[in-house]
Parts: structure tokens; sequence; C-alpha cells
């Protein structure tokens, strides 16, 4: 018997965030090993002109659901799209929604948030902060509610070297830095953006910082804990392994130095590069929640979701076992040979990126034109060198984050919920993980199928 399934029978879940990389896989892990739930409301805004009811249809036709579809596609009728905003006063949610949801809601998972490094501050402040505020004020009327979990990063806190599971003081009061959104206009907030995120490399890092002192300050007795993942990257083994959906982080770095694009980075290959498989995070939200529930504590409970305590690897290895998974599985239409090299001084940096990208990109528009071709590496060029100034500040620093409340809870788990609940990396093996990580892309990111391998060796041969 799992204790952390039966937790969840004739629950209702409430997420935010669940069209989002992490809140996907969170949504089919819970429908596949939760059987029991009742419901699972989604909180999700109509976009480009479809209303919530077409984007669970998009999100359901996701490769991620495939399995459910075809043994189980009864449980699908449990999700609930509910219309709403987290930039929106009292979320932008109906008076029949909010009724439904504090009725009957009793695990909140709120990973709602712009995960966008160069976001504007005053968006991101809307978003990550204010949002946050806007739904404990929802959870505050929840009647049934036992657990409310925060999805953080561990990069929150990436002024310190050594980040412990707690919440540290925010770098400036952020109820003060809200007043100033409602009258204070872009302009002269970007103008003063440099100045307010201090030492912080970026808008996202510097607002999730204040989004968990603003959950301190509004929880009150409510049963919270938060949740701070690494740098989120593919599926390790569920619910397909090298699963991912989007180009962040290190997913952009592999297509660009996939596609021969990406040649030189910024980049000490020594440091700890501490990437986490996307299903860890989520069976710790999962357990966690159950975790805070079943064990009431008058304290806010932190967890560091990361692979560097347990099973760190360099970003040199990283590099290693990608580039050669990356010539083994060849993307489609490699313009270079994929050789992505990493330079730890930043002058020498900026010298080879315009050797080695620009000055080709150049030269390979021009030649495009004059076949009468458009023109579209140039453009390319750009993407890779806003991916790489995003990534810059990572990929050049380490950290020590300890994660004892992580391990804890491992301890507290059954055997037959550590095997379904998984969050232990003891089994990780690095270079099988990079190979699934890099033919995940080609497939689910760049839609190449893996028929298309033979073909795709043959030109990289070339």
């Amino acid at each position: 018997m799992s204790a952390v399934a039966d937790f969840y029978r004739d629950r209702s879940v409430l997420i935010t965030g669940a069209t989002g990389f992490m809140g996907k896989v969170l949504v089919e892990k819970l429908l596949r090993s939760c059987p029991g739930l009742v419901s699972i409301y989604l909180l999700m805004r109509p976009k480009g002109g479809h209303d919530v009811k077409v984007r669970l249809e998009e999100l359901l036709n996701s490769k991620l659901f495939d399995e459910l579809r075809s043994t189980s596609p009864e449980v699908l009728r449990k999700l609930k799209p509910v219309e709403g905003d987290i930039m929106l006063p009292g979320l932008g949610i109906s008076v029949d929604n909010a009724a439904a949801l504090t009725s009957t809601v009793s695990v909140v998972f709120h990973a709602a948030a712009t995960v966008k490094f160069d976001e504007a501050l005053k968006l991101s402040l809307q978003m990550n902060v204010l949002g946050t505020k806007r739904l404990v004020e929802l959870c505050h009327k929840m009647t049934k509610l036992v657990a409310v979990i925060h999805v953080s990063t561990a990069y929150c806190n990436c002024d310190r070297g050594e980040v412990k599971e707690m919440v540290y003081p925010p770098p400036i009061d952020p109820y003060k830095l809200i007043q100033l959104v409602d009258w204070m206009d872009d302009e002269t907030f970007n103008h003063l953006t440099p100045k307010l995120i201090g030492s912080r490399p970026n808008t996202y890092t510097y607002t999730k910082a204040l989004a968990e002192h603003v959950l301190v300050q509004e929880a009150g007795s409510l049963p919270l804990a938060i949740v701070r993942p690494s740098i989120v990257a593919a599926a390790w083994r569920e619910p397909l392994p090298g699963w991912v959906d989007n180009l962040n982080g290190p997913t952009g770095l592999i297509i660009g130095a996939g596609k021969g694009m990406l040649r030189t980075l910024h980049c000490r290959g020594e440091l700890v590069a501490d990437l986490i498989p996307v299903d860890i995070p989520i069976n710790l939200l999962i357990v966690t929640a159950w975790h805070t529930a079943t064990r009431r504590q008058s304290e806010l409970t932190v967890y560091n979701c990361v692979s560097g305590m347990e099973r760190p690897v360099r970003w040199g290895e990283i590099n290693e076992h990608g580039m050669a998974a990356l010539r083994r599985n060849a993307m489609n239409d490699v313009v270079w040979y994929p050789n992505l090299r990493f330079t730890q001084h930043k002058t020498l940096n900026t010298i080879a990126v315009l050797v080695q990208h620009w000055l080709p990109a150049y030269l390979m528009d021009a030649a495009s034109k004059l076949a009468g071709k458009r023109p579209i590496m140039v453009r390319i060029a750009q993407k890779l060198d806003r991916a790489a100034a995003c990534l810059e500040y990572f990929t050049t620093h380490e950290w020590c984050f300890c994660n004892d409340n992580v391990q804890h809870l491992w301890s507290t788990l059954s055997e037959a919920d550590q095997h379904t609940f998984n969050f232990a990396l003891s089994a990780l093996h690095w270079p099988t993980y990079m190979e699934q990580y890099c033919l995940g892309t080609k497939r689910y990111v760049m839609k190449e199928e893996l028929a298309t391998l033979p073909s795709a060796r043959k030109h990289l041969s070339k």
C-alpha cells in the first residue's frame, strides 16, 4: 500500500501553472499514481483566442499523456479547467468557481510564475510576488485545506555561497515594491531595475526571493511548505525518459550545440552543474503535500531539490557526455559538426563568439540572399547570444545547497512510496541521462522522429 497515494484518495487538488513544463508533469503524475483523486482543478487563462477548455485539450494532446489516453482515458475527466489569471485581483476567478474551490480543494500546488530570466521587473513582480499573495488569500478561505506547496527556486538566494533550507530576509521590503507597481510607469521601473536587484543576476531570482518572504508574512496558520528545484531539465525515468517541451536552460544550448551553431560558451567546466531531472521535484512536491498534511508543524519547511549534494556532475562532464550523445544521435540538417568548447575568460569568449558565431552567420545569410533564400542565421545567432547571456551567471558560479530536509523526508517513506514517488538520485547515471536528454530534445522539442537518425548521421559524417 502507498501511504502517499492513499492520502490523495477522495481529495481535490488545485494547480496553478499547469500549462508550464513542471505543471504538465505534475498533472500527469497525479493522474497516473494517485487514482483515488476526485478532481484536479487547473487555474488557466484564455490565450491566443482560445478559452480554457480548448487550452486543456491542447495540454492533453502532448505526448506526455499518450499512456494515460490509451490505458485510462476516464481519469482525464478528473481535470477541471478554471478560468483565472494570477495577474488579476482575486485571481480573476468567478464567484461560482471561487465557491467550488474554497469548499472542495484540500491541496494546492502553486507553480505559476514567469520563468524568463530577463523579464521586466514590473511584470515579474506582478506574477511572482503579487500572484503568490493573491493565491494565499484564496487559500485562507478554503475550508478543507491541509497543504499548500509553493514552487520556488534554489537560486532565489544566489547571492549566498551556501544556501540552507530556510527563508532568508528579503533584499528589500516586497510590500513597498508592490505599492510602486500601481503608479510607477514601465520605463522608470526598468531604469531602477539594476539598482534594485543589486547582486542578483536577474529579475527571476530576485522576485522569487521576495515571493518567499510574502508567503511567510501572509500564510499565518496555513499548512505551508516550499520546494526549491535547481536547474530543471528533461525527465529521467517518467513518464517518458528525456521528455522536455521548451527551450529554457540547458535545452536551448543542446539544440544550438547539436545543430553545430553554438561553438563557444563562457563557462567554468570544473564547477558543479546543478541539473535536476523534472520527475524528481514533481515526486517531491507530491510527497511534500502528504508530509505537510499528515505531520502538522508550526514552522514552514523548505526543501532544496538539488543534485549537487547527492549526485554532483560538473559542467565539463555535462559537455563531454552531451557532445558524445549529439554526435551519436545527430539532429537533422546540422550546419556544422557539433563541437562546443568552454572558455573561462569572458574577453576570450567574446572574441570567440565574434569569430565562430557572428562571422559565419553573416556569411551564410549573405550566401542565402544571393541564392534567393530567406536569411535566418543572424537571427539564430542573436537568440543563442541571449540564451548564453541568461545562463552565464550560473555557468560561472557554484553553490552549496543543503538538502537535509529532503534526505529526512526520503527516510520517512515506505519502500512502496520510494518506488512510486522516487526523488533519490543515487541510481542516476549522468552519461545515460544526457543521452536520453539529447534524444528527447530532438524528438519532443525539434519534432524530429527517431526514424530520421540514419539520414541525420549520414549528413553529419559528410
